[in-house]
């Protein structure tokens, strides 16, 4: 005869199996950890514990916070499901970035049912997945297509530049992957997002900007123009040296490690032998171009002695 579980052995044992989701079991779990479906709903009954699905039990009182989210749309979309997208970034780590629904990817074969905030991706391969932590497409996978669900090419950069900043993923991966993928949304401006941020082609930048001086009607800068500095030679990306104006075009590495303590040491000896310092990140080339080149031909007229 099977022995009856105490409350606060279901208490125990439903804890134990929360603690491994962020405060959620499903109840195939429960089941394993020896609890029935009249232990579950006598627990509900309670109001100890609360259904948020047909496999998805909240342990306590609490509402759905961090990745019990995530693992609810798992569960609850169908079998085979994972992230995919900026969602499958959120697991892997993503910060300051928060999607409007949760992308989960189902096998096309697979029966899916519509979950409250879940937006469900048709998929005949879902390719690798990884299986630590919440079922999640790989980074490399997410992140583009966390770029061309974006519902702007403004938060499609943003998504990138965000996992090649937080380290989420090595850029030479993110860069090898985009290269397999041949059809695309936006696929022009993610190509060039990509590889301002993996810089790949950081001179890129240079030859786009000096293409935007040229409509603009601004004499062709100098490249990689040479100061010397106390400690020795250091290349400056453009400048006008007739009139001490310097356009610094940062790529995406700028912003990791110690690059912006030598950016602003270089810059600030730059600006103490009386040149002027204008400094545009690569991706503000690609999302707002004429805000920039505003300032820099503001600032050329300024310096030439010309009517701003």
């Amino acid at each position: 005869m099977k022995t009856r579980v105490t409350r606060d052995q279901r208490a125990r044992r439903a804890f134990s199996v929360a603690a491994l989701h962020d405060g959620v079991a499903h109840r195939a779990d429960l089941r394993a950890a020896g609890l029935t479906r009249h232990d579950v709903a006598s627990e509900v009954t309670a109001g100890r514990w609360r259904l948020a699905g047909r496999h998805t039990v909240v342990i306590g009182t609490g509402g759905l916070l961090g990745e019990a989210v995530l693992w609810r749309a798992v569960w609850e979309s169908g079998s085979g499901a994972v992230l995919d997208g900026a969602a499958a970034l959120l697991a892997c780590g993503l910060t300051g970035f928060r999607p409007e629904a949760i992308d989960v990817a189902l096998p096309a074969r697979n029966r899916g049912r519509a979950v409250p905030g879940v937006r469900l991706r048709r998929r005949r391969d879902l390719g690798p997945c990884l299986s630590v932590g919440v079922p999640r497409v790989r980074p490399e996978v997410a992140v583009v297509h966390a770029a061309q669900w974006a519902r702007s090419d403004r938060q499609a950069a943003l998504v990138i530049c965000l996992v090649v900043q937080q380290r989420l993923l090595p850029p030479d991966r993110l860069l090898t992957h985009w290269l397999t993928i041949t059809r695309s949304p936006r696929r022009s401006f993610i190509h060039a997002v990509i590889r301002d941020v993996c810089d790949g082609a950081h001179s890129l930048g240079e030859l786009d900007f000096a293409r935007l001086c040229r409509a603009r009607g601004l004499p062709a800068p100098t490249r990689q123009a040479v100061r010397i500095q106390q400690d020795g030679r250091v290349y400056l990306d453009v400048a006008w040296d007739d009139i001490g104006l310097v356009v610094e075009i940062d790529g995406g590495h700028h912003v990791l490690a110690l690059h912006p303590i030598d950016d602003a040491l270089r810059q600030n000896e730059v600006v103490l032998s009386a040149a002027r310092v204008l400094r545009i990140p690569v991706i503000g080339l690609r999302l707002d171009s004429d805000a920039f080149m505003d300032q820099v031909t503001r600032a050329h007229r300024l310096l030439s002695g010309q009517v701003a």
